[in-house]
C-alpha cells in the first residue's frame, strides 16, 4: 500500500491584511498563488522531480475568505499520465474565533514533471488504493477526456472562423454603435 504522505499534502495559512482586495476580503489572486504552490509541492514531492503547471481546471470561488481566517489546502494526486499529474485541491476556511469551518474552493491542477534539461519526463504511476482514491482517479480520467474534447472543439471553431471574410472596417463599425 502507498504511503499517503507520498500523494497527499496539506498546508495552512493565516490570511493577513496584505492579502486583502479593495473590499477587505482575500484577493482571488492571492488564493490562486497559494493553490499553485500547493499543487507544485504535492506533485513535485510525488514525482521526485521539478514540475510546472500545465493547466488549472474549474477554480470556483464558492465563498469569500476574510482576513484573519485560517485557510487549509488539502491536496492529493488523483491521476498520473506518462509525464503529467492531476492534483486535486480542496480549500477549507476556518474562522479561528468561532471555529466555524467551511469549504470555500476546489480545483484541479495538471502539472508536468521535467528532467534536468527541462524536458518532460516520466512520473511514477499512481495506483489508487481506497474507494475515494479510485473515485478521484476515475473522475480525473473523465476530466481529461472532457479537456481533450474541448480542445478539439476549440480548434474546430478557430478553423471555421478562419474561413470568414470580413470587411476592413467591420470592427470599427460595430464598436461605434
Amino acid at each position: 500500500m502507498q504511503d499517503p504522505r507520498e500523494h497527499q499534502l496539506s498546508m495552512s495559512v493565516l490570511m493577513t491584511p496584505d492579502m486583502a482586495n479593495f473590499t477587505g476580503k482575500v484577493h482571488g489572486g492571492e488564493l490562486l498563488s497559494y493553490l499553485d504552490k500547493v499543487a507544485y509541492a504535492c506533485a513535485s514531492r510525488y514525482a521526485g522531480r521539478y514540475v510546472v503547471t500545465l493547466s488549472v481546471d474549474r477554480v470556483m470561488f464558492r465563498q469569500a475568505i476574510k482576513v484573519g481566517e485560517l485557510v487549509t489546502f488539502l491536496a492529493s494526486i488523483n491521476y498520473t499520465g506518462n509525464t503529467s499529474l492531476e492534483v486535486g485541491i480542496k480549500v477549507v476556511t476556518e474562522d479561528i474565533h468561532t471555529r466555524v469551518v467551511r469549504h470555500t474552493n476546489s480545483c484541479y491542477f495538471t502539472m508536468v514533471a521535467l528532467d534536468e534539461s527541462g524536458k518532460p519526463t516520466r512520473v511514477p504511476a499512481f495506483k489508487p488504493q481506497t474507494v475515494v482514491e479510485k473515485q478521484r482517479f476515475e473522475a480525473a480520467m473523465l476530466r481529461r477526456k472532457l479537456l481533450h474534447d474541448q480542445e478539439a472543439a476549440h480548434e474546430a471553431i478557430k478553423e471555421k472562423v478562419r474561413g470568414f471574410q470580413f470587411e476592413e472596417n467591420d470592427s470599427n463599425a460595430t464598436e461605434n454603435k
